[in-house]
């Protein structure tokens, strides 16, 4: 196993122990992530078992290192089993994804997420263990056409066909109080949260006001939540 960082494992240890990820596969999707996570300062162990991308890491997470996650022993030796989360960001080698995906669920502790490029691969990855399985083009895909579908500024799906959307208050909603609006009992959506014009976003209540230039975010079933975003 070759490093581009040298540190003991005790330096990994630490690591784990902190409020910590490990990122195993450091392609466009974990590559981002690691990142993402790093700026905000979480301390993240990249691993890849590409030399170039480990080194184009340098600097940039707590630690990256040129490994084959496929290998037991080689994610002890970095102490991925102390890691209370762990993304597996593997996408185009479904051997790499699945083996190093099943060493994982062995350890037990990690909360573990996992890339699936398919369908056939997200199922594989459900049948071995693992709740939270990430399908980032196929997901994308879903809330962009949403997005062009419908008059929505901005979208997202949770399970059980639920959605926030944000978007502007329809014309019959301005100058008036939530409350008096009844758009809960019409609609069945419900406004959250309304941000002013160049203001910040805040919660709502029965008393709150809504104007033609605010935006809001409503929450309800997914074909409600979107079909009271095209009423503007």
């Amino acid at each position: 196993m070759a490093r581009t960082n040298i540190f003991s494992p005790k330096s990994t240890d630490r690591i784990a122990e902190a409020d910590s990820v490990a990122v195993i596969g450091l392609g466009r999707f974990g590559g981002a992530l690691a990142r993402e996570l790093a700026d905000a300062g979480t301390e993240v162990l990249g691993i890849d078992h590409n030399e170039d991308v480990v080194q184009s890491f340098n600097g940039l997470l707590t630690h990256v290192v040129r490994a084959d996650s496929t290998r037991e022993d080689a994610l002890r030796q970095l102490s991925v089993h102390e890691f209370d989360r762990v993304v597996v960001g593997i996408g185009s080698d479904l051997e790499a994804s699945i083996l190093t995906t099943s060493i994982l669920l062995r350890f037990e502790k990690p909360t573990l997420w996992a890339k699936a490029v398919s369908d056939a691969h997200a199922q594989i990855l459900r049948q071995l263990g693992v709740k939270q399985v990430i399908r980032p083009e196929h997901d994308m895909g879903k809330r962009v056409a949403h997005l062009v579908r419908g008059a929505m500024l901005d979208y997202v799906e949770f399970e059980d066909n639920f959605a926030m959307v944000k978007t502007r208050p329809p014309r019959e909603t301005w100058d008036r109080e939530l409350g008096n609006t009844k758009i809960r009992a019409k609609y069945g959506v419900t406004v959250v949260a309304v941000k002013r014009n160049r203001g910040e976003w805040d919660y709502t209540t029965a008393q709150t006001t809504l104007y033609n230039d605010d935006e809001i975010i409503v929450a309800g079933p997914t074909a409600k939540a979107e079909a009271f975003s095209t009423l503007i």
